[in-house]
């Protein structure tokens, strides 16, 4: 008995060993790709930096005015052309590539969630006096044309990476909802409701309380396009469940707040498989 006991600690020991070896080395990996990511923005700065300043050079060298009204086509086409050069150099940090066409310049868009790439967004600019979109693959549920709009006449840097913003919170949000139905579609009651955006999602799950099941009814919604997070959460319960649900549901909303969907419901309090 004695041994077997002796045995029984040593794989304890052993295993927890193992354990905290496999955690120090998954921060010390976080730790490298935070130190990457921050090597990568400052890179990204500092050729920002150099680009507006070349541009700045560029302007006093060539004589172009300020304002395009008083500068002639050609030296103004000469000036976007160049600039979009520039910006091409920055973007690939950000995920964001392109490259010059006969007539403009087509950019991809990638993006990722969590470390995923998930999709890549396609737009070909046409390079004139006026600056336009001659065709995309972005989704029609993207406020395209109001960024166009807002951004791309005055500032076609601003307008590529508020787009880039719009679209990885879309995949961000797209992806929790598909990994929620994915995983957990056996605590799930009926069908997640969610519109093209995925700005708005509503689905009802299963909590159990003192040997019963009840459930609590879910509706997110995502105020800020730009956020895979919600911006208002609503958790109730139905009209049979106990009072003492009401700590739980409160509980529950906080954490859709602030946690990812599908990770949200891997640490919910008080989630657990029905019983049979």
């Amino acid at each position: 008995g004695v041994f077997a006991h002796l045995e029984m600690l040593e794989a304890q020991a052993h295993e927890a060993a193992v354990k905290q070896e496999e955690t120090e080395q998954q921060e010390e990996k976080i730790a490298r790709l935070k130190a990457r990511v921050e090597e990568l923005r400052v890179q990204r700065d500092e050729l920002q930096a150099k680009v507006d300043l070349q541009e700045k050079l560029q302007l006093g060298k060539e004589g172009v005015v300020s304002n395009p009204a008083q500068a002639s086509t050609r030296d103004v086409l000469g000036w976007k052309i160049k600039s979009l050069k520039s910006m091409l150099h920055i973007f690939y940090l950000t995920g964001i590539s392109g490259k010059l066409t006969k007539r403009g310049v087509c950019f991809c868009i990638s993006t990722a969630y969590e470390g995923t790439y998930m999709d890549s967004y396609h737009l070909d600019l046409l390079i004139k006096p006026q600056v336009e979109i001659h065709r995309h693959s972005v989704p029609v549920f993207i406020p395209l044309e109001q960024l166009a709009k807002k951004y791309l006449q005055t500032d076609i840097r601003r307008f590529l990476s508020v787009l880039s913003d719009h679209l990885n919170a879309y995949v961000g949000r797209r992806y929790q909802a598909d990994q929620l139905q994915e995983h957990f579609s056996d605590q799930i009651e009926g069908t997640l409701q969610r519109n093209s955006l995925c700005n708005l999602l509503v689905f009802n799950y299963k909590v159990s309380s003192k040997s019963k099941t009840f459930l609590f009814n879910v509706r997110l919604r995502y105020g800020d396009l730009c956020c895979s997070l919600p911006t208002e959460v609503i958790v109730s319960s139905t009209s049979d469940a106990p009072t003492s649900l009401a700590e739980l549901a409160a509980a529950h909303s906080e954490l859709f707040r602030r946690v990812a969907l599908h990770k949200a419901f891997c640490c919910k309090p008080g989630l657990q498989h029905p019983e049979p």
